[in-house]
């Protein structure tokens, strides 16, 4: 890397903006939609891919099965970003509005989710080591004097030591790629469900089930495009001759002495604001920044591969209108299953495509070889990877369709008509035990640049790091460079995602958030 390189004067065009924008996902993208909106400083917003939507994207295979980018579905804590995306797909025809059906595979049982609020549905072994230890941890935890050191302390004080191991500790690795003990537990909020102790004896006496938890209780997906054709419509509503993709949005060196960026086609572009939302370890390279390239070496993440199997054949019973399941068990490499054809019926070819079948999920060739006629169904898998957690790309794609027969999701002789697999190196940003102390220095040392780094990796709290939260860290990012107004998901996230947030509505009567999406 050339640390002393210099932007020299332009082969090319030169333009001169108020805010530079860097990345078209869903932060990127709020922040023009914000910059346009006030109509008053000159910005312009440019990305590297051809298309926008960065880790909201979706891809389609060559047989026309779609896949997004991981687990998206659309819930929001805000107003405005409901009115953007209603702006964007404004018709009724442009959605499908689900409620949520989602399991937890364990001991080949389907239990209902969240796993912790329904142990009346487990073996009763695991019912009445579930109880003794729940029972433990909660008489302890009104004793305790200290807040959790870590996560796994965290999990152990909510839902005792069995539902640690059987659950809690097993699938939080299958999904962070790093253990428990090495991760904080400020970000947790809505994302875990802590039991109610006397409710979950009730519902073991009463056999029963527990109700739908959380803020993505009910949801919508959209008819076409999948989650990647939100973003894209986004995008259509902003000005052309402000948008710049591919090389021509391409970002190679940022020099933030003199305030230019040099883009792939030559460009130079002088900015007086910029907002980045590119994962703030690669913005740092391309600083050529020393001190800031140290400072994120302490930030962790993930690697997420997201696996897609399209099948041949009616939907079957057992998978029914399944939408995400979670599998904490050795027994697949995957740590959840969407049934995307389930989200829309134009997420898969039409019945009358014909196509030749690849392989039985057994992995041995079919019978039949000409293309024949659907129906169609699809599964998205995802796997995590770290130096901590190591996979096997070469028999990934083996491994998860033996791990669909291994769970049921698949029978031996189910014909596979398309297959889809790719990696993304950045995934999940880790709240990891050094995260906060990395980031508290790191933000303000840009922001003193006048660089606001925001964003799902930009900023890097995966607890605002849904497709929601993301679009809002980008509209209250030019709101506070235009208006110093205050950032409110960035920095107080607790609150944006709690009850006392009055920009969320009741849907139905419930308190699930009315309908947006991101990532996971």
């Amino acid at each position: 890397m050339a640390h002393n390189r210099k932007i020299s004067k332009a082969n090319g065009q030169e333009i001169n903006v108020d805010v530079l924008v860097i990345g078209a996902g869903p932060t990127g993208l709020g922040a023009a939609k914000r910059l346009n909106q006030i109509n008053g400083p000159s910005w312009l917003i440019v990305d590297s891919n051809e298309i926008p939507g960065g880790l909201a994207s979706t891809d389609i295979t060559p047989e026309g099965f779609l896949y997004d980018v991981g687990g998206h579905v659309i819930f929001s804590h805000y107003k405005y970003f409901d009115d953007c995306i209603d702006e964007a797909l404004p018709l009724e025809t442009d959605w499908y509005h689900h409620q949520r059906i989602s399991y937890v595979r364990y001991k080949g049982l389907w239990v209902p989710y969240p796993f912790q609020n329904n142990i009346s549905m487990l073996p009763k072994d695991d019912q009445v080591l579930c109880l003794e230890t729940l029972i433990d941890a909660a008489l302890e935890a009104r004793v305790a004097s200290t807040k959790p050191k870590d996560f796994d302390e965290w999990i152990l004080r909510n839902v005792g030591e069995h539902l640690a191991n059987i659950f809690m500790r097993p699938y939080n690795y299958k999904v962070w790629a790093v253990p428990t003990t090495k991760m904080q537990c400020q970000w947790l909020g809505e994302r875990v469900a802590a039991p109610n102790v006397k409710l979950i004896t009730k519902n073991v006496i009463l056999n029963k089930a527990a109700g739908n938890w959380g803020p993505n209780a009910t949801f919508r997906f959209p008819a076409h495009g999948g989650t990647g054709n939100i973003w894209i419509k986004v995008a259509d509503t902003l000005p052309k001759e402000k948008t710049r993709f591919g090389k021509h949005g391409q970002v190679d060196l940022v020099e933030a002495d003199t305030k230019r960026v040099l883009l792939g086609d030559g460009t130079v572009v002088k900015y007086k604001k910029l907002i980045s939302t590119m994962s703030v370890d690669y913005l740092a390279q391309a600083m050529r920044n020393e001190e800031l390239i140290d400072m994120t070496k302490g930030l962790f993440y993930s690697t997420t591969h997201v696996i897609g199997v399209g099948i041949r054949g009616e939907r079957p019973e057992r998978i029914g209108d399944k939408c995400w399941l979670y599998f904490p068990e050795d027994n697949c490499p995957f740590y959840r299953a969407t049934i995307f054809s389930n989200y829309s019926p134009n997420n898969q070819p039409e019945a009358s495509v014909k196509l030749p079948t690849i392989q039985l999920a057994n992995g041995k060739p079919p019978a039949i070889t000409e293309a024949r006629q659907g129906p169609y169904w699809s599964i998205m898998l995802e796997v995590s990877e770290s130096s901590m957690k190591p996979v096997n790309q070469e028999t990934m794609l083996a491994d998860c369709i033996q791990g669909l027969i291994n769970t049921e999701m698949l029978r031996p002789l189910d014909e596979i008509v398309s297959t889809y697999h790719r990696r993304f190196d950045h995934g999940y940003p880790t709240p990891s035990l050094e995260r906060e102390g990395v980031l508290t220095k790191l933000l303000p040392k840009l922001q003193s640049m006048d660089i606001l780094s925001r964003g799902r990796f930009g900023s890097w709290r995966y607890e605002v790091g849904n497709q929601d939260h993301s679009f809002m860290l980008g509209v209250e990012a030019a709101d506070h460079v235009v208006n110093g107004a205050a950032e409110l998901t960035l920095n107080y996230p607790d609150f944006v995602n709690s009850r006392a947030n009055t920009e969320r509505r009741l849907v139905d009567g419930l308190q699930a958030f009315q309908i947006a999406d991101v990532a996971k």
